[in-house]
């Protein structure tokens, strides 16, 4: 008895810990929505919110991934090379061997997730050490053939399909939006509805552990890295969509606001902590900083030093709530 009432006591703990840190994440976007309401009046228009739900998209589908990662205890540095390189082959059979669209767009996602999974067997069949180092290998090798495949030129010009998601809307709204708000909710369901989602945060608690109750743990670990390239690509269909060009340098630097949105919505980089739902309220987070930065005519230099700022903070915060939950234990 006296066992059951402790493991309630700290499932209570874990509860009240995720609404506070849930209230925090909210109120943190609220009061910097409320501060630029202040300064900038273009802020709060109808115009202007559409244009960060857009620009959000794309940070929105790639942090699925990088939350999926990171909550193995693990990170994908791959991603913005995963999402170039993926979309540049899209353009490449789309333009230059004239593929159907649709099969050009299944192709960008099967390259996407195929990238993802060769991190993962980096980790699982060769036994790299970290999933830093195989994913900024990754990232460094995926980067140089998207230079390649091309001979370092853009590709543009591309057929409604390929842009319908990055560039249609419902009315005020854009379609990528709607795909984030279905993505999330997919993904919700998947972490706590499914024996699966239930691995993946057993594995990031404590992987040996996993492994001796039974849990497949490099497959896991497959499956999350496969999903992590998945969505970069998806978010580059998306990035293209808004550009109608794939170009070689995209997603420069993705992963690093993918990265700070994660962990500000309470993901922990010791794996098994975070909740999809808070993810998101970090990509606005991040989403509605740059666009306030850039109302205010904040040069680009200083946006990257916020961003930066914005992630040691974040770590920071992290790091405190770790040592906390030990000292409560």
């Amino acid at each position: 008895m006296a066992e059951l009432q402790a493991t309630a006591t700290e499932l209570k703990k874990k509860t009240w810990k995720d609404y506070l840190n849930t209230f925090g994440v909210i109120l943190s976007l609220l009061l910097l929505c409320a501060f630029l309401t202040i300064v900038s009046p273009r802020f709060l228009t109808v115009g202007n919110l559409m244009n960060v739900a857009g620009q959000a998209a794309v940070n929105s589908i790639v942090s699925i991934g990088l939350f999926l990662a990171i909550l193995t205890s693990g990170i994908d540095l791959s991603v913005g090379s995963v999402l170039a390189l993926s979309t540049m082959f899209m353009g490449l059979f789309a333009k230059k061997f004239n593929m159907n669209p649709y099969l050009a767009l299944l192709s960008c996602l099967m390259i996407g997730a195929l990238l993802g999974l060769f991190n993962g067997f980096l980790l699982t069949k060769l036994h790299l050490p970290h999933p830093f180092i195989s994913t900024m290998g990754t990232k460094q090798m995926a980067r140089g053939l998207c230079l390649v495949v091309t001979a370092t030129q853009p590709v543009y010009g591309f057929k409604r399909p390929i842009v319908f998601l990055g560039n249609e809307s419902i009315g005020p709204v854009p379609v990528s939006f709607v795909l984030v708000a279905v993505l999330y909710v997919i993904m919700y369901l998947f972490l706590n509805r499914t024996k699966t989602g239930r691995y993946i945060y057993a594995v990031g608690g404590n992987k040996e552990a996993a492994r001796l109750s039974g849990i497949n743990v490099d497959g896991i670990l497959n499956l999350v890295y496969a999903m992590s390239g998945f969505m970069a690509a998806l978010a580059g269909i998306v990035l293209v969509g808004r550009v109608d060009t794939a170009y070689p340098l995209a997603g420069q630097d993705y992963e690093t606001d993918a990265i700070a949105a994660v962990i500000i919505g309470g993901a922990s980089f010791f794996g098994g902590v975070g909740k999809i739902g808070n993810t998101i309220v970090g990509v606005l987070l991040i989403a509605v900083l740059r666009n306030g930065l850039n109302l205010l005519g904040v040069t680009s230099a200083w946006q990257t030093f916020s961003i930066g700022a914005v992630i040691i903070i974040a770590v920071f915060v992290d790091v405190l709530r770790q040592s906390m939950s030990k000292r409560i234990k």
